[in-house]
């Protein structure tokens, strides 16, 4: 029962936290979908530079963990780029769209692709340009195929804020561990942030499902 009222008490204190962690998600998601786009753009271009560049790029953050690039943005590249560093909430945020661009970065190519290239050739004898092609009639339609593992991106980003705690984010997860720290009462505070997070990413795959209903209307 102590354990109960200690997390009741320090409840608001969560709800400040979660509030963060969907500030800090959003916000990088954001980011994130203009670094993928641009990424995306670049793996599917004539140019063998871009393309190589995507690849290096997308290999070292998909194949090293996020955890490592939170420390290592923070504790060394940071402070030899801005005296004195930046906020965690800015670096956390900046390292998770470096890292959920990646990934978006393919989900945009592979979306761009799976278009059928008689969508290009039809345009063509309409008498589009190849810009007014990719606009109107190839992004719209990758939009629609990309939706779901946009959105499951989301999710994943919304679990990696957690990871944030490390430097001191006080999202989610941080502001469990203030409260643990002064009380003990640890199985109440994380089965308590657990349930929270559960219900974001119930929330999430619910939209989900909207949008994708939307989109395919």
């Amino acid at each position: 029962m102590r354990g109960i009222e200690m997390v009741w008490q320090d409840f608001p204190n969560l709800l400040i936290g979660a509030g963060k962690t969907l500030e800090i998600v959003c916000i990088s998601l954001l980011f994130a979908t203009i670094i993928g786009l641009i990424f995306g753009m670049f793996r599917i271009s004539s140019n063998r530079t871009l393309q190589n560049i995507t690849r290096v790029y997308v290999s070292i953050i998909r194949g090293t963990p996020l955890y490592v690039q939170i420390i290592f943005v923070y504790f060394a590249i940071m402070p030899m780029i801005v005296p004195g560093g930046l906020s965690p909430m800015v670096v956390g945020a900046m390292t998770i769209s470096i890292n959920a661009g990646a990934y978006l970065a393919e989900v945009f190519r592979a979306g761009i692709t799976s278009i059928d290239k008689g969508q290009e050739e039809a345009s063509s004898a309409l008498g589009f340009t190849k810009r007014q092609t990719f606009y109107y009639v190839i992004l719209p339609q990758a939009v629609k195929r990309m939706t779901p593992a946009f959105m499951n991106q989301f999710s994943i980003s919304l679990k990696d804020t957690s990871l944030l705690a490390v430097i001191g984010v006080v999202e989610l997860t941080y502001s469990a561990q203030i409260g643990y720290a002064q009380n003990y009462e640890i199985f109440a505070y994380l089965f308590t942030i657990g349930v929270m997070y559960w219900v974001l990413y119930t929330s999430i795959n619910w939209l989900t499902e909207l949008v994708e209903r939307k989109v395919s209307n």
